[in-house]
């Protein structure tokens, strides 16, 4: 019956301050803008959306979290380095993982599977 994930929605406080974050620090490119409402990001075949419109979803900690697959790991790190953003990193069993937060406190996750 599900196929895929057709979108995921944070809700945020700051639409400018959430776009630079999700541009400028982890590199999406925005696809869809309403009136900086609503802003999508497509990636691969399903959309990330950040929203200031969303009255039944409140931005922070204890919201939403994504993992943004990526194809090369050590080259995400060395990029969140640079751009001065703390996170922790978890070697696991079957995956990489970079676990950062957003302006608003939500969980980002930069992820790498590992070869089977």
């Amino acid at each position: 019956m599900i196929e895929s994930i057709a979108f995921t929605v944070y809700p945020v406080k700051d639409m400018p301050r959430s776009r630079k974050f999700f541009e400028e620090v982890l590199g999406l490119k925005m696809t869809k803008n309403w009136s900086d409402q609503w802003v999508e990001y497509d990636i691969g075949d399903s959309t990330f959306a950040i929203t200031v419109a969303d009255e039944n979803h409140r931005a922070g900690a204890k919201g939403g979290a994504v993992a943004f697959e990526v194809m090369n790991f050590d080259n995400a790190i060395t990029r969140l380095k640079e751009q001065g953003v703390q996170f922790e990193v978890h070697d696991g069993s079957v995956c990489f993982s970079a676990v950062l937060r957003d302006p608003d406190g939500n969980e980002v996750i930069i992820h790498k599977r590992k070869a089977a």
